[in-house]
Order: structure tokens, then sequence, then C-alpha cells
């Protein structure tokens, strides 16, 4: 049966948006047949869906959620009982924007029976996700290709480079295992720690584990945007430069934005530390400026070069190579997304609404592969709805018949799957030292 003769399907004569473009009547249709609701109940109930018997049952309905409408229309601290109250409400509402935030010590639409200051009632987060943001506007003094929400094939190894460095030192400075990454809809990346101890995490500590991917800032007056004072790199730094950086800033960010072409090598040579030095470069590299050679590569190693031979000038030469890759490649973080529990963050599936891509999640594993102009958009899922294809079970459910199932089932195995044994293996834990504190209690019934 195709999209059109479907009772949600759109009006006659309605116009087909192009690729890549939001239609509200589309997100209609997306919300009634592919959105995968089952999948998102059962990451947010950690283990609390009321099959085991240590679960809380009160869990998932003490999640806060906030949708934004059409027209802006902003409704925060919304909260659903289970799965089908959440599907009803996202169907009714059909927002533009799904938000997740913390799970509080009470259904957040009560929160009104709770006091925030004074009294004992207090309406507070309990647990939350540890969570990153990294947006490319923020990497707009680097990109030579676009700017503010524009994105392409040439600045998005950026987003590549924080995921395999910020992935790398949760699970092995922090000891993480449940991370789930997932592509923003238009110009970034979201970041999921799900562990139990990560989303019992205090603002504190939150604050914490945020500041230890910070680098030194330099003095942005003399060009230096980084600046190392020690003797060597702290070794989670030493690690995502020799792993990561240097790699992809030689390979990638170095010729794909033209760092070193004519009108650009003048930043970089700002960071160089020693006047004599900026100059010699400076005039090697206009008298060659006429030539027909990528100079991005040659003028990289002549400076490396230089440098190299100026180590016994002091510390500020033997870092300056370093400090130049970190300023290009670093991830950065918006830092307060990650402080604050009651921080909200838009929900993985859902469909950006300036460009109709799915938000769908990102593999840590294979990053270097995911191509953000090939997800999945509103138009190319219902047209895909509408294919007729005589080779495909007619007993798939509709996302398996779309460019979406790649992303679900990914989600199911790499996340879902796992987080459930561990969920599983804390509710028996915590519910066998339960019933062994009750055994332990004097019976004094008479």
């Amino acid at each position: 049966m195709e999209v059109e003769e479907n009772p949600q399907s759109l009006p006659q004569g309605h116009p087909r948006p192009q690729e890549n473009e939001f239609s509200p009547d589309f997100l209609k249709l997306y919300y009634g047949r592919l959105f995968p609701y089952a999948e998102m109940h059962k990451w947010l109930s950690y283990g609390n869906d009321g099959k085991h018997p240590g679960c809380d049952t009160s869990y998932f309905s003490r999640r806060e959620f906030s949708f934004t409408l059409e027209h802006d229309i902003y409704l925060r601290y919304l909260s659903f009982h289970d799965a089908a109250a959440m599907e009803a409400a996202i169907r009714e509402k059909c927002p533009h924007k799904i938000d997740i935030g913390a799970v509080y010590n009470v259904e957040p639409t009560k929160r009104t029976a709770y006091s925030s200051v004074g009294g004992d009632k207090v309406f507070s987060p309990v647990e939350r996700e540890l969570v990153f943001d990294v947006d490319m506007t923020d990497y707009d003094d680097i990109r030579s290709c676009c700017s503010g929400a524009d994105i392409c094939l040439l600045c998005w190894p950026l987003m590549t480079i924080a995921v395999k460095v910020v992935d790398t030192a949760l699970r092995d400075d922090f000891g993480f295992e449940h991370i789930l990454w997932v592509y923003s809809g238009r110009r970034g990346v979201h970041c999921w720690v799900c562990d139990s101890r990560a989303r019992r995490l205090t603002n504190e500590q939150r604050s914490s584990i945020a500041e230890y991917f910070r680098v030194c800032k330099g003095n942005e007056m003399n060009g230096k945007k980084v600046a190392f004072t020690g003797p060597a790199l702290h070794p989670c730094l030493l690690r995502a430069y020799t792993e990561v950086l240097k790699k992809y800033f030689e390979e990638k960010i170095l010729p794909n934005q033209n760092l070193l072409a004519e009108e650009n090598f003048m930043k970089v040579l700002e960071m160089v530390p020693d006047e004599n030095l900026r100059s010699q470069m400076r005039i090697k590299w206009q008298s060659s400026s006429s030539s027909n050679e990528e100079p991005n590569s040659k003028r990289w190693k002549q400076l490396k070069t230089f440098l190299e031979q100026g180590k016994s000038k002091g510390q500020a030469l033997r870092r300056c190579v370093e400090e130049i890759i970190f300023s290009y490649t670093y991830p950065r973080l918006d830092m307060e997304v990650s402080k604050h529990m009651n921080h909200l963050l838009k929900a993985p599936f859902c469909v950006h609404p300036k460009t109709g891509r799915v938000c769908i999640p990102i593999d840590p594993n294979n990053c270097e592969a995911f191509n953000p102009l090939e997800v999945p958009t509103l138009s190319k899922l219902l047209d895909e709805l509408n294919r007729v294809d005589t080779e495909l079970d007619p007993r798939l459910k509709d996302w398996e018949r779309t460019s979406l199932a790649n992303s679900i089932h990914f989600f199911r195995s790499s996340v879902l799957e796992p987080l459930a044994r561990t969920n599983k293996a804390e509710l028996e834990s915590s519910y066998r030292v339960k019933l062994q504190e009750m055994a332990s209690k004097p019976n004094l019934s008479w």
C-alpha cells in the first residue's frame, strides 16, 4: 500500500518538499509509522519496565521530556507513565523537536506540589546521563569550506576527531562502557554516557570530567590558542595526539581547509613564538606562492623542519608543533551542557526541522565512514515507504523497509542489548542486597 493511501497521508495536491526539506505533514507520517517508540522506552527505562521484582516502576514516569512545537511553542516538564503514553503524546503534538532531560525525584508534571525553596519537598534531578555536545560552529575560525550551520565532507572530519578522542577517553580513562553517539541532524554530534555510574554523577563530578577534556589555553593576543607549559603532554592528550590528532591534521584538516595556502598561512605563523623564524617562513612561502604545487603538505614539512632545528632555543619552540595541531583539531566541547544534570538534549531519532535529517546513532568504531550528507531525510524515507519492492518480506515493519533500518538495528544491537545485560545484572544484585537486609532484620511480630 502506498503512503498516499494511508489514512495519515498528505491531503491531495500537497506539494512534496525537495530533498532535505522539512514538512510538518511528513513529520506526522514519520511519527505515525517510523519513530522507534519501543526502543526509546527500553533505553530510557534502564530495565525498570516492571518485568523484574527489583525494578522501580516509577522510573520512566519521572523522566523529563520537552517538546518544541510549530511556531516555536515550547512545552517543558512533560512526563509519561509508559511507552504508550509517550507515543500518544508525540503523535498528537507532532513536536518539531524532542528534548530529553533528567530523571527527577517526582514526576515532572507533578512538580508544582514541590517547593523550589524551603520546606521538605524539593523538586530536584536524581539521575541523568553524562552528555556532551560538539557543534561545528565552534570551529568556524578553522573552516574555509563552510561557516555557521553549513557542513560538508571537508570539515566533517573535525567531528570524527571529536568522537574518536572523547569516546576513547571515556572508555579507557573513566571506565564507561555504554556510550551512545548521535548525529545532531545538522552540524554536530551528541554523546550520551549511559552507565549507571555516569547517570548518578553530581554536578561537581560532571564538571570535573568536562574539565578533563579542556586543554591549556594560550594567549589569543599573540595568536596562540593552546599553550603547553609542562615537560610532556598529559597521557590523555598524548594518546589523542599520537593516535588521532596528528594523522587527521596532516591528512585531512591541513589540505581540506588550505591552512597554509597564501591567504591563510599567516594565521598559522602567528602561533610560532620566534619572530625571526616567522619572518624566514613568510619570505620563503611568499616567494614560492606562484608555484603550481599543492602548498599545504610541503609548507608544513618546511615549518616542522625549522621548528625542529630551533628546539635549542627553548621550551616554546619545542612544543610549537603540538600546539598548532591541538589548536586546529582538538575537540571543542560545549562545557555547560556536560556540567549540569538538568540540561536537556535533543532526543535520538528526532528530525531536524532545518534539514529534514534524522538524528541517527553513529558507530564510534567506524565513525570515519559516517557521512552526514547521506543521513535519511523525511522525504527520502517516505519515498522508500512508497516504493513497491516485491523482494521485501511483507511481514517487515515500516521502518525495516527504509534506510532507517540500519540505524535502528545498530541502536538495538550496540546500545540496547549490552545495556539490557548490564541493567539486569545490576537489578538482580541490588535486589539480592535488599532481600538480605530484610532477612537480617529481627522479626518483631507476636
